[in-house]
This record gives C-alpha cells, sequence and structure tokens, in this order.
C-alpha cells in the first residue's frame, strides 16, 4: 500500500521539477525581458554535465556538442532568474530562443531545465529517464551549454540549452 502512494508523488515530483522546451512545443507569452548575459567561468558541476551528455550522445552513435560561451551565458540568465523567483520554469523561452538565433547563428533551440538534484550524474540521469528531456539531449543540434547555480538554501537550479547552428 505504501509503494501505491509513494507512486503518484514520485511522478508529481519529478514533473514538478524537471521540465524540457522546445521552440516546436510551447507558447511563451512573457517574451519582452531584457536578457542580462555575463561570461560565466565553467563549474566542476557544468563541466561533468556537458561530459556525460556527450559520453551519453556518442554511445549512441550521435555527434558529440561543442559548448559556447554565448549559449552558456544565456542559460545562466535563466538560471539565475529561476534562483531569484524560487521556481523551475520555462519562461521567457522564446527571449532566449530569439537571442540565440539573432546572435549565435542557431537556427532550432531546445532547453532542459531542473531543481534539486545535488550532482552532475543525477541530474543527467533523470533527464535521459525522461522522454522528453532524452529528446532533446538525443536531438540534432551542434553546440549547448549549461548553467547550474545554488538557492540561498544550497539546492541546485539548472539550465542547458541545445542548438542547431
Amino acid at each position: 500500500m505504501k509503494s501505491l502512494i509513494k507512486l503518484p508523488l514520485l511522478v508529481l515530483f519529478a514533473v514538478l521539477t524537471l521540465t524540457s522546451c522546445s521552440t516546436d512545443s510551447i507558447d511563451d507569452k512573457a517574451d519582452a525581458i531584457e536578457l542580462s548575459l555575463v561570461a560565466q567561468e565553467a563549474k566542476d558541476i557544468e563541466i561533468e554535465i556537458l561530459k556525460r551528455i556527450n559520453d551519453y550522445r556518442v554511445s549512441l552513435g550521435l555527434n558529440a556538442l561543442s559548448d559556447m560561451s554565448v549559449v552558456k551565458s544565456v542559460a545562466f540568465s535563466h538560471t539565475d532568474y529561476m534562483v531569484d523567483n524560487n521556481k523551475v520554469s520555462h519562461d521567457n523561452f522564446f527571449t532566449r530562443s530569439n537571442y540565440l538565433k539573432s546572435n549565435a547563428g542557431a537556427e532550432k533551440v531546445s532547453e532542459n531545465v531542473a531543481y534539486g538534484y545535488s550532482s552532475a550524474e543525477t541530474v543527467v540521469k533523470a533527464w535521459i529517464k525522461s522522454e522528453g528531456h532524452r529528446g532533446t539531449i538525443e536531438g540534432d543540434f551542434t553546440n549547448f551549454d549549461v548553467s547550474a547555480e545554488k538557492n540561498e538554501n544550497g539546492r541546485w537550479y539548472f539550465t542547458n540549452i541545445f542548438i542547431k547552428k
């Protein structure tokens, strides 16, 4: 009986903490925000996330993706927004997508976001277990980058953006 109660709660938690987005799947009504882009030094957790995603892609016979500083800056801007607002979201996705199309030569943009995972291994495993997130990770992209930031309670927020040039 306890297992039957735990399963729906686990599913609800996963839905609330993991979301995936692409320009083909979301209507952004708040695209008037301004991106505040700041060059960020890569953290160890971010480097490991990128490596784990590329290792996974290569294991499937897909191309490894190259990191890109402008993508990292856009990802950081959104992660900082999520930390400030204390919520996981794709708010203003089209602003990020349009910026990358105009300034990074992107033809296609997608993103995965998450909250609360304590390591690169756990967040990447969770994304791979989720059909929508896995579809983004396995997608036809050329570049990507990630931002991971902690909130005031030490919980991680993640934004992983993928582009095709």
